[in-house]
C-alpha cells in the first residue's frame, strides 16, 4: 500500500504534517478528512523498501533511524508481552514514532504482515534500517515463539552498544574540540595579529631574531597558501579512503589502530566487548553458532578481528572448539580464551560471554578515563608551547628596541 506525506489544518486552524497509508491519494484525503483534517498538500512517498538501495544510502538511513529504533523495539516487546497481537502492536507504535522515515518503514511492515508475511520477512525488505543481527534474532524469535523476549533482548543489546559507543565518542570528542579551538586561535594570531606586529618591528629597521623570522615566514605561508593545507588534508583523506578500500590496506590500517598507544587499547577493548555481547545475545536467542559468527563479523568493524572470526568459523566447521583459535589469535587476550573454554566445558557459553562483555564494558570505561587523563595535560602543554613560541618571537625584538631606545 502506498504511503503519502501531507500538510493539513486541524479544526483549530493549526498546520499539521505527517504521513498516511492508503490505496490512492484520494483515499488518503478522505481518510484524513474523517480525522478532522483539511488537506492542503499530499504526495506519495518513494518506495520505503530499501533492499535495492546502495550501501551508502542504507548506511545513511541506518544513521537516521538508529537513535529511535531501540525505544521502538522495547515498546513493541512490551505490547506483545501484554498480549496485544503483533499487527495491533505495530499499529499503536506507528502513531507515536517521531522519525518520519522509521514511521513509514513500520507502516510498510504492518502492510506486509496484513498481506500474510512474517515480521522477519517484512523486516528483510529494509536492510538499511535493520542490521543482519536484528533480522536473524527476529527470525529465531518467531521460530521459537518467543518474539517478545527476543525483542526485549534486542532492545537491551542496542542500549549497551550505544552506551559503549557514546563513551568512546565522548573520550575522542574532547581532544578534537581542544585541537579545533587551538587551531582557530593560532590561525587568527598568525594571519591577523602577527603580521601587524612584525611590520611594526621591521619599521624600526632592525634585523629580526631567528624565532621572529621563523614566525614571519610561517605567518606568510599560512596567509598566502592556506588553501594548500586544506587541499593536502583532503588529498590525504582521499588517499586513506582509497587505501582502506583495498583488502591489504584495510588490514594494515586496522592492525595499526589496535597497536596505537592508549588509543589501540581502547579500540581493542571496545571490539572485544562488541564481539562478546553480540555473540552472547545471538546464542541466547537460538541463532546457530556459525550463523552468529557471520553476523558478529559484520559488526566488529576491524579487519584484524574479522580475520580471527573467519578462522574461528572455519575451525568450528572442522570440528574444533571456540576457545583454541581465540587463544592463538594474538588479538584476543588469553583471559578471554580461557573463560570461553570454561563456558564451553560447562555448557554455559552464553552466560560466560555475557560476563566477558560486562567486564570489558568496565574496561572500556577505564580506558576512556585513562585516555582523557593523558590527553588533557598533553594538549594543554602542546598549545602552551606554541603560544609561548609566538609570544617570545614577538616580544624579544620589542624588548631589544626598548633597550636601544
Amino acid at each position: 500500500m502506498p504511503v503519502f506525506t501531507y500538510k493539513a489544518y486541524n479544526s483549530a486552524g493549526q498546520l499539521k504534517t505527517g504521513i498516511s497509508d492508503a490505496d490512492t491519494a484520494r483515499d488518503a484525503r478522505l481518510k484524513l478528512r474523517r480525522d478532522g483534517l483539511l488537506v492542503t498538500e499530499i504526495s506519495e512517498m518513494e518506495s520505503v523498501s530499501d533492499k535495492k538501495q546502495s550501501r551508502f544510502a542504507q548506511n545513511r538511513l541506518r544513521r537516521n533511524t538508529q537513535s529511535e529504533l531501540p525505544q521502538v523495539t522495547r515498546q513493541l516487546a512490551t505490547l506483545l508481552r501484554s498480549g496485544i497481537p503483533l499487527n495491533d502492536g505495530i499499529k499503536a507504535l506507528v502513531e507515536q514514532i517521531e522519525n518520519r522515515k522509521l514511521e513509514a518503514i513500520f507502516r510498510n511492515i504492518r502492510e506486509r504482515i496484513n498481506q500474510g508475511a512474517s515480521l522477519a520477512e517484512a523486516i528483510e525488505q529494509h536492510p538499511g534500517a535493520f542490521p543482519p543481527l536484528y533480522l536473524s534474532m527476529i527470525r529465531a524469535g518467531e521460530a521459537s515463539g518467543n518474539l517478545d523476549i527476543v525483542l526485549e533482548r534486542l532492545s537491551e543489546f542496542q542500549r549497551k552498544q550505544a552506551k559503549v559507543k557514546n563513551k568512546v565518542g565522548a573520550a575522542l570528542m574532547y581532544p578534537i574540540i581542544m585541537l579545533g579551538v587551538g587551531a582557530i586561535v593560532v590561525s587568527v594570531l598568525m594571519t591577523m595579529v602577527v603580521p601587524k606586529l612584525i611590520t611594526l618591528v621591521e619599521a624600526k629597521g632592525k634585523e629580526l631574531p631567528t624565532a621572529t623570522q621563523i614566525l614571519k615566514d610561517t605567518s606568510a605561508f599560512l596567509g598566502n597558501y592556506w588553501y594548500l593545507l586544506i587541499l593536502g588534508a583532503v588529498l590525504a583523506n582521499m588517499a586513506l579512503g582509497a587505501l582502506r578500500r583495498t583488502e591489504g590496506g584495510r588490514m594494515a590500517t586496522d592492525r595499526l589502530l589496535l597497536r596505537l598507544p592508549i588509543f589501540g587499547e581502547l579500540f581493542k577493548k571496545q571490539a572485544i566487548s562488541r564481539f562478546a555481547v553480540t555473540l552472547s545475545t545471538l546464542l541466547k536467542t537460538g541463532v546457530p553458532i556459525l550463523e552468529a559468527l557471520k553476523i558478529v563479523r559484520e559488526l566488529v568493524n576491524n579487519a584484524a578481528i574479522e580475520e580471527v572470526i573467519d578462522h574461528l568459523h572455519r575451525s568450528i566447521m572442522e570440528g574444533a572448539d571456540i576457545s583454541g583459535p581465540l587463544k592463538r589469535s594474538g588479538v584476543f587476550p588469553p583471559m578471554v580464551g580461557y573463560m570461553i573454554a570454561i563456558g564451553e566445558q560447562s555448557g554455559e557459553l552464553e552466560d560466560v560471554l555475557e560476563r566477558i562483555a560486562e567486564s570489558y564494558e568496565v574496561e572500556v570505561e577505564l580506558a576512556t578515563e585513562k585516555l582523557t587523563a593523558v590527553l588533557e595535560p598533553f594538549l594543554i602543554l602542546f598549545m602552551a608551547v606554541i603560544v609561548a613560541f609566538i609570544v617570545i618571537a614577538i616580544v624579544s625584538p620589542m624588548l631589544e628596541m626598548s633597550d636601544l631606545g
